[in-house]
């Protein structure tokens, strides 16, 4: 009698000390996309992808769920924001009732900024299509706009602000954090000249801002016709700043943006933004605040103590997640 009290002790001493998160379920899974497939750059267009599954999930097999899809910063992976934000325990900590799934964009200039090109691969479409798709008819889920959202961190947050106002047929509430990207993108011809002249693996090899050049000009001016990087560079053949390449990166900046998509923004159920007060991208961060607060866009606006990073981790767990929990329609 007195080991069988024992034993039942321990049992549930063991229950109340294991990790929480271990009842949640992470997928890992490699999914094709024909949004991607065929780009000159020769991004692989089998991608990684993670889904996070509430422990509920596997106990109720006829429940379906909500949706939350979130976008990684640029130069990292889905498989470094998993150990960045920590999702699952995250999940667990909130009690969340949704799906997360956390697709992989790394290119060979360190990301597709998630857009559309000829050059990186059609990223949006990727996203708001293939992995959409990829996912309702692999998961239980509650598969409509008022279900799904996007969130994304940096270039995720750009990505997620692009995305979110060009498909609201696909996502009905975005939660951008500490976006890059936002206002128009200009650069001196001193500082695109050595770009000219590098090769590839020049390229690859550079520093933060070399490889950011490299990366928004494969995304937002491709150049089938100019390899090896098929993208115009932003100096036009004299050597001075190419006015055209710089109207095409305006037109893929969100500040630019934003009047020309006010019906899919009007049409979200909700929308947040929230910045750093140290952080570098805070003026863009607060002007695309002031151009929704412009044209009546309703949103949620933050401006907390923290830089670009220190505090993402904690924010998604206490208030991305549960601003989802609140908006997304979950039945």
């Amino acid at each position: 009698m007195i080991l069988r009290w024992i034993v039942g002790a321990l049992a549930g001493l063991m229950l109340l000390v294991s990790p929480a998160w271990a009842q949640v379920t992470v997928d890992k899974a490699s999914v094709h996309s024909a949004s991607v497939a065929g780009n000159l750059e020769g991004n692989s267009a089998e991608r990684e992808v993670f889904v996070i599954l509430p422990a509920s999930y596997a106990k109720s097999p006829r429940r379906r769920y909500p949706v939350l899809y979130f976008l990684h910063g640029f130069t990292a992976t889905a498989a470094g924001y998993m150990d960045y934000l920590k999702f699952s325990e995250a999940m667990t900590a909130t009690g969340a009732e949704m799906i997360i799934v956390v697709p992989d964009s790394y290119t060979r200039h360190g990301g597709s900024m998630w857009s559309s090109s000829p050059t990186v691969g059609d990223f949006e479409g990727f996203i708001a299509r293939d992995l959409v798709a990829w996912v309702d008819g692999k998961y239980r889920t509650l598969a409509r706009r008022e279900s799904r959202g996007l969130a994304g961190h940096s270039m995720g947050g750009y990505g997620t602000l692009r995305i979110g106002m060009k498909h609201p047929e696909v996502f009905s509430s975005l939660y951008a954090m500490s976006s890059c990207c936002l206002s128009p993108r200009t650069a001196t011809a001193a500082m695109l000249k050595p770009l000219e002249s590098m090769t590839v693996d020049q390229a690859v090899a550079g520093d933060f801002l070399t490889r950011a050049n490299f990366a928004v000009a494969a995304a937002w001016s491709p150049a089938p016709d100019k390899p090896p990087f098929f993208a115009d560079l932003g100096l036009d053949k004299q050597g001075a700043p190419d006015p055209l390449v710089f109207a095409k990166w305006a037109a893929n900046a969100p500040l630019v943006m934003v009047p020309q998509y006010l019906p899919g923004l009007r049409s979200m159920t909700a929308i947040a933004l929230d910045v750093g007060d140290k952080d570098f991208l805070l003026g863009d961060n607060q002007a695309i605040h002031a151009e929704l607060t412009r044209f009546g866009i309703p949103h949620d606006w933050t401006l907390y103590d923290g830089d670009h990073g220190n505090r993402i981790p904690e924010r998604f767990r206490q208030f991305v997640l549960p601003f989802f929990a609140k908006h997304l329609v979950a039945r």
